[in-house]
C-alpha cells in the first residue's frame, strides 16, 4: 500500500495519520471532516499532510461513521444462506432482485480494529466470520476509500428464522474493520482478491479465497441504494458481502484467530472470544 489512513491512539484520545512512503504524517483533520467534503477536496487534504509524527497503536478506522452491510451479493453467500435456512426461495429472490439486502451492522463505538477480539454469541452454536471489502463513503455517497471488514454472523440464529437477522448480525464485537483505509485514488478500483484463514491452536482450520469480480452487484450500485433515503453527513462504511463461506460442518470457536487478507488492503487479524450469555 503506497498510501493509507490510520486512526492512532493519542493518549486517551486519537488522531488520524497518513502512512505514506514509510512515514507517518499528521492528517490534522478527522475522518468525519474528510467525508463531509467533496472527494477532490478530501484528496487535497490527505495529500497535503506533511508533518512527520511518530507511529502508534492503530484503532478501528472510523470515528462517527455507522457501518452498514449488504447481504447475498455473491452466489456462495446465497447458497450458504439457503443451506442454513428452510426459506431458500427468499434468498433466491434477494439475489435476483434489483433492490439489495442492506442492514445496519454497527454503530461506530462498537467497531473493533486489527488485533482486537471479535465475538461469537454464547447462545449460538454455529458461527462464522464473513470476509468483506468495506466501502468508505463520503456524505455524497462517493467512494472515498476501501478497508477490510469482518461481519461476524450466527448462522444458527438466522437459520432458525430470517427475521432473527439483527440478532445474528448485531451484537458486541460482531464487526471488525481495518487495519486502515486505502484512498480510492491510491489504488485501482478492483476487482479485489479476498482471502480468509481461520487458525486453531496454531494450525489452519479453514482457508478460502474469493474475488469481488464474482459479485452480482457493483460497488456503486450498493452505495446508491444505501443513500436513496438516508443521509450520512459524516459518511458511512458499507460492507459489500462475502463470497467465501465455510461449509456447513464448520463453526468458529473461542480461541481461534481469523485473518482476512487482500493484497491491496493488507491483513485484518482478530482473535475470537465468546460474548453474552446463554439463557
Amino acid at each position: 500500500m503506497s498510501m493509507s489512513l490510520y486512526r492512532l491512539r493519542n493518549g486517551n484520545e486519537s488522531r488520524w495519520a497518513v502512512r505514506a512512503d514509510g512515514e507517518w504524517r499528521e492528517l490534522g483533520v478527522t475522518l468525519a471532516d474528510l467525508l463531509a467534503r467533496p472527494l477532490d477536496q478530501a484528496r487535497s487534504a490527505v495529500e497535503a499532510a506533511a508533518r512527520v509524527i511518530p507511529g502508534g497503536d492503530a484503532l478501528p478506522p472510523v470515528d462517527h461513521q455507522e457501518v452498514w452491510a449488504a447481504g447475498v451479493t455473491y452466489l456462495r453467500s446465497r447458497d450458504g444462506r439457503k443451506e442454513e435456512s428452510g426459506h431458500g426461495s427468499l434468498y433466491d429472490d434477494v439475489y435476483d432482485s434489483d433492490r439489495p439486502e442492506l442492514f445496519l451492522k454497527s454503530s461506530p463505538w462498537r467497531v473493533v480494529g486489527d488485533g482486537d477480539a471479535v465475538g461469537i454469541r454464547a447462545d449460538s452454536g454455529w458461527d462464522v466470520p464473513e470476509a468483506e471489502i468495506g466501502l468508505v463513503l463520503n456524505s455524497a455517497g462517493e467512494i472515498f476509500g476501501y478497508t477490510l471488514g469482518n461481519d461476524m454472523s450466527s448462522r444458527s440464529i438466522e437459520g432458525d428464522n430470517p427475521l432473527y437477522l439483527p440478532q445474528a448480525k448485531i451484537y458486541d464485537r460482531s464487526c471488525a474493520l481495518g487495519p486502515a483505509i486505502v484512498p480510492s485514488w491510491a489504488i485501482p478500483p478492483g476487482p479485489f482478491e479476498i482471502g480468509l484463514r481461520i487458525l486453531r491452536e496454531g494450525k489452519e482450520a479453514y482457508a478460502g479465497t474469493t474475488s469481488t469480480s464474482s459479485m452480482a452487484r457493483s460497488f456503486d450500485d450498493l452505495a446508491g441504494w444505501l443513500f436513496r433515503a438516508l443521509t450520512f453527513p459524516t459518511g458511512a462504511v458499507l460492507l459489500t458481502g462475502t463470497g467465501v463461506v465455510p461449509d456447513a460442518g464448520f463453526t468458529t470457536q473461542p480461541g481461534d484467530t481469523i485473518e482476512i487478507t487482500s493484497p491491496a488492503l493488507g491483513t485484518l487479524t482478530n482473535p475470537v472470544i465468546t460474548v453474552g450469555k446463554d439463557g
